[in-house]
């Protein structure tokens, strides 16, 4: 009888709703629903009890104009769960195309509650309405699918504009091409980190620092101190002298090859600190040939061994620019594109004799170079050319044989090691530009590495750029002396693919969640959680519009093999934890004397006389070499030294790897595991300000709820403020 009843009222209700629509009238129906106790949990809705006994529960319909929800999967589950259990709803889905807020009276002898099942009374009502902590979650989903686009700032994007473009118009997202007084999500520098300084969030494609990392002299010393540690690891990169200030050495130890072997005769290549594209490169054999004066002042630069047999396909010299993802620098992450971009010599190759030195078009690969060169090929094939694709060399090679599988993995190996190489150095640029505490947006950047496959399938690091060019055109000359810029099918086909994916990568909806753990669980507090390569491509790619992830994960993703290179970076952590003033790059004499005296390094053989002596001569050394460095003081690389010299001295009988990690063990087991940001202030407190104000960085008992802590620190914020960057940098060096 009551199942009767029910369709009875269902099919008065449907052919109800019907007419409703088409003549828009108020209208409220019940719809008696009986059914056993069971639980139901419908889309959208709060579960509270009402009420005692009564023979039926009307479904009560309320106008409330347009929908936002729209009938789906979750429609069609919720009712085959309410009809499992006995229920009759099919009326609730024809109300829901007509707009209206809805409370479903079911009769029953449970509760539910927050996901809690109670007894209380023979009522469950179903309120959709309710604003409870499950309504809201849904509700967020829904506004996630219907959220803003991501907008990106182009207005400095400069030569990437328009692959950038072409990108932002894949992903629907909205363009600022003159920029935008709201902040943007993202903000795309053509050059560098300060290209915009009003920057204070979202997420900004430059690191700070890279520009100068990346330039030949540093990345060779920053390569040359892994070296030290890993020579076997690091022999991926040409030994190399730097300019002018190792001409001496360089000189002594060529003379001293040739007169042990005569018939060694090597080459050589000079490239200029700061240069690109191929300017004011050269080859020489003899250390008489370099040209180390420009006018009055000394040329800045690096000379390296000249690869003289290399790779060669269709006869000709070819190199390989791979681009580089870097996501974040704590946690690291590195990305590689899987697609990249071969780009050939147009003159036939020799190895290097006096008379053929200078052709560039044989022993240079740059592209800026070998465009001018009578014989470059334009090609709109990825497979022919003088540009190629790297995925149509290497499927050439493996059809001769060659195992494509470990040269990947080596130049993967390559990439990861180099980044590892240079993370230090940029750390303690992003915490001068970017100090804890202060706002500041996020930074990610795409690098270009440039690296040649050797004749024996050895891939060998050439350069790796900061600026790589993201130009999808190239120059062809229309007429004698007259270039133009014309679409290249190659380019776009690579570079709109890797700034399209470094984009959806970095979209500010997919951000990854971050828990607070301890170490005992696997991560450091406020630590990211790595998301698995798979489940990030499905998430992005739910659309089912666009081409799967063009960009590999190899870090974190490899981690266990390359985390034992990472010990300078270990050394620069103990090296920022003693910067004191934040902002500062350098080292100050009392900040080196305290990191010694912590650190309890100093002994009866070993005083703080000596520790002075130490700071002052290395220092002295290292500010001659570094003539554009900001201030006065200790850098990175000197900090570096000194503590390689004190890990020799404590642990003679040791090899220097094994030395540094020793020191490294003692010094951070000294330390003890502090807050970067508090430890930071403290340190900045108690060395740089007047005694009367030291109190603020004691610990004080009485301060152990949340509200004096936050006044104190604010306090302790405007105090520091108070006084001039260059008077705190002052009593701390002193």
């Amino acid at each position: 009888m009551s199942d009767q009843y029910d369709k009875v009222h269902v099919e008065q209700m449907k052919s109800f709703g019907e007419d409703a629509e088409k003549e828009g009238v108020d209208t409220e129906e019940q719809v008696p629903v009986s059914s056993p106790s069971a639980s139901i949990s419908p889309d959208h809705s709060s579960i509270t009890i009402t009420g005692t006994d009564a023979s039926s529960t009307p479904l009560l319909c309320k106008p409330t104009g347009k929908s936002r929800s729209k009938p789906g999967k979750d429609d069609k589950k919720h009712t085959s769960d309410a009809t499992s259990h006995g229920f009759v709803v099919s009326s609730e889905k024809n109300l829901n195309r007509l707009g209206y807020e809805r409370t479903l009276h079911v009769k029953g002898t449970g509760k539910l509650q927050q996901g809690k099942s109670e007894t209380n009374g023979n009522y469950v009502t179903i309120h959709t309405a309710k604003n409870t902590e499950e309504t809201r979650r849904e509700d967020g989903f829904k506004l996630a699918k219907k959220r803003r686009p991501v907008t990106v700032d182009t207005s400095k994007a400069k030569t990437s504009l328009e692959a950038l473009k072409i990108s932002i118009k894949q992903l629907k997202w909205k363009e600022f091409p003159l920029g935008r007084r709201a902040a943007c999500d993202i903000y795309w520098h053509g050059v560098s980190f300060h290209d915009n300084e009003n920057i204070v969030s979202g997420q900004v494609n430059k690191f700070p620092g890279m520009i100068e990392m990346l330039r030949k002299i540093n990345l060779s010393r920053a390569v040359r101190t892994m070296q030290e540690l890993f020579p076997e690891e690091y022999d991926f990169y040409p030994r190399s002298w730097i300019l002018p200030e190792e001409y001496q050495q360089f000189t002594t130890q060529i003379r001293m090859v040739k007169e042990n072997d005569a018939t060694v005769n090597p080459t050589f290549i000079v490239k200029p600190d700061g240069g690109s594209q191929g300017d004011g490169i050269y080859l020489i054999r003899d250390p008489s040939d370099l040209k180390l004066m420009t006018g009055s002042q000394a040329k800045q630069g690096v000379v390296q061994e000249y690869i003289n047999k290399p790779l060669l396909i269709d006869k000709l010299k070819f190199d390989i620019r791979l681009y580089v993802l870097i996501k974040s620098l704590e946690p690291l992450e590195i990305y590689i594109a899987k697609e990249g971009l071969t780009r050939f010599c147009t003159e036939p190759y020799q190895e290097p004799s006096q008379k053929n030195l200078s052709h560039v078009f044989m022993h240079l690969t740059n592209y800026s170079l070998n465009v001018h060169s009578g014989n470059f090929v334009h090609s709109d094939s990825q497979s022919t050319g003088s540009k190629r694709t790297l995925s149509s060399v290497l499927y050439r090679l493996a059809a001769k044989g060659v195992d494509i599988k470990r040269v990947w993995s080596d130049i993967i190996a390559l990439v990861i090691k180099t980044v590892i190489a240079v993370v230090p150095e940029l750390k303690v640029y992003y915490q001068a530009d970017i100090p804890p505490g202060k706002p500041g947006p996020t930074c990610f950047q795409i690098l270009g590495f440039d690296i040649l496959l050797m004749k024996n399938l050895k891939p060998v690091l050439l350069e790796v750029n900061s600026n790589p060019s993201m130009r999808i055109e190239h120059e062809q000359e229309v007429a004698p002396g007259v270039f133009e810029y014309v679409p290249s099918p190659v380019d776009e086909e690579v570079k709109v693919g890797v700034i399209r994916d470094t984009l959806r990568l970095m979209d500010p909806s997919h951000k990854k969640p971050t828990i607070s753990q301890q170490r005992a669980g696997g991560f450091e507090q406020g630590e990211e959680i790595p998301m698995e390569e798979e489940s990030q491509e499905k998430s992005q790619d739910e659309t089912g519009a666009l081409p799967s992830l063009c960009l590999k994960q190899v870090y974190p993703k490899y981690s266990k093999q390359f985390n034992y290179l990472r010990l300078v970076e270990r050394i620069a952590a103990l090296f920022i934890r003693f910067l004191g003033v934040k902002g500062n790059m350098r080292l100050g004499p009392t900040a080196f004397r305290t990191f010694i005296r912590t650190c309890k390094l100093s002994s009866s053989n070993f005083t703080m006389a000596s520790v002075d002596i130490l700071y002052i001569d290395i220092t002295r050394r290292w500010s001659g070499a570094m003539s554009d460095s900001r201030e006065a003081g200790m850098g990175l690389q000197a900090f570096v030294e000194a503590f390689f010299y004190l890990a020799a001295r404590r642990f003679k009988s040791l090899a220097l790897r094994e030395q540094v990690v020793s020191l490294l063990e003692l010094c951070e087991t000294q330390l003890g595991p502090q807050s970067g940001v508090e430890e930071r202030r403290s340190l900045s407190c108690s060395r740089a300000l007047p005694r009367t104000i030291k109190t603020l960085c004691l610990t004080n008992p009485q301060l152990n709820s949340p509200a004096p802590l936050r006044r104190a620190a604010s306090q302790d914020y405007r105090l520091h403020q108070r006084f001039k960057p260059r008077s705190l940098r002052a009593n701390v060096e002193n």
